[in-house]
């Protein structure tokens, strides 16, 4: 690790070497949806329960097409695995997909550390490597601050979902999207037309959508310069906007907020969020290294949710405009489905926003 801490352990998966920055999740199950999540782009994964891998491995619950993280960092590792839909161990679908993982270390030291010093960069290897080779590959490698990694995990062209089959539409950017929130999506009568990250205002407006998605998404949201002023034009036209993890941040920063780093993140399917507007407690699914700064907000918008453990900014709402967001992952893929709501209320705003302009053009 970057702070010179090594753990020994068993090779688990690929035979070779990993880089990326170390990160936790206390999740107790998930670990497919968790590897397959595009949000955990560049990072490798430590995950605190000691036992993974006892149900298996299936093909449906993924939320990608591969697995996205660079990395797994496990206690045990089980071959035997028990599952009626089961089709093949951890183990076998990290070799067939060249992850190189470790297992057999100390996992609650090594989260200590993180929880104590800070996210940082590691490495993994389970090939023949001197100490010294190690540290220099770590030392060369960038941390995640200042990093676009959107670009290197969205669609390489727009795709359709629903295809002609509902009329309204929404158009939705990946930044990294998880397949259920298209599932979520498509499940609202929605016909979704998805569109590479760097898609620009005239691009997305073509379609003549009812709607915005921003997708979740690894990296810096800070670097994702182009998103940014995208969705500021986008907001002028006062379309209904809703935004998840990554999507959140970039339209907090559009608006004229900040971000900044957490210094270990939040990452489980277990973390409570306190609802300002309804005044309940909704247990989420989060994934994310960075947040809105609450300081910076500026006041046509309102903070609706906040984390209970740290009090950092869970969701905003625009006063003068269609657009909301949240820092969470409502639609689970592993975790709670308390905040599933939140895909009526975009649907509500797409309905409001149709009735305002077809009352509009027929005046």
């Amino acid at each position: 690790m970057s702070n010179g801490e090594i753990f020994k352990g068993f090779a688990f998966g690929k035979i070779g070497y990993t880089i990326g920055e170390v990160c936790f999740n206390t999740g107790m199950t998930g670990y497919q949806e968790i590897l397959t999540d595009p949000s955990y782009s560049g990072q490798l994964i430590t995950m605190t329960y000691p036992h993974i891998g006892n149900y298996g491995i299936n093909s449906q619950d993924v939320e990608s097409s591969k697995i996205q993280a660079s990395g797994l960092i496990i206690k045990d590792g089980n071959m035997l695995y028990s599952n009626y839909r089961a089709q093949d161990s951890l183990e076998n679908y990290l070799k067939n997909s060249n992850i190189v993982a470790i297992q057999g270390l100390d996992t609650r030291k090594l989260v200590r550390i993180l929880t104590t010093e800070g996210a940082m960069n590691g490495i993994i290897s389970s090939k023949q490597m001197s100490v010294e080779k190690m540290q220099s590959l770590l030392q060369k490698h960038p941390s995640m601050g200042g990093k676009d990694l959107a670009k290197v995990v969205t669609c390489k062209k727009p795709y359709y979902i629903n295809k002609d089959k509902f009329k309204k539409k929404v158009v939705v950017i990946d930044y990294g999207i998880k397949s259920n929130i298209l599932n979520l999506l498509a499940n609202q009568k929605l016909q979704l037309i998805v569109l590479p990250a760097k898609s620009t205002t005239n691009q997305i407006m073509k379609y003549n959508p009812n709607g915005i998605f921003l997708s979740n998404g690894p990296g810096d949201p800070s670097a994702v310069t182009y998103a940014i002023e995208s969705v500021k034009e986008l907001l002028k036209l006062k379309i209904p906007i809703f935004g998840i993890c990554l999507g959140h941040q970039i339209l907090a920063l559009a608006l004229g907020a900040k971000t900044f780093k957490l210094k270990f993140g939040h990452r489980g399917c277990n973390h409570p969020v306190k609802n300002i507007n309804l005044g309940n407690v909704e247990i989420t699914s989060q994934n994310h290294g960075f947040a809105v700064e609450s300081e910076t907000i500026p006041e046509n918008v309102e903070i609706t949710h906040y984390s209970l453990n740290d009090n950092t900014v869970e969701g905003i709402s625009c006063n003068d405009r269609p657009a909301f967001s949240v820092q969470y992952h409502p639609e689970s893929s592993p975790g709670p489905h308390d905040s599933r709501y939140l895909f009526e209320k975009f649907m509500q705003l797409i309905d409001d926003f149709k009735k305002k302009t077809t009352y509009a053009k027929t005046k």
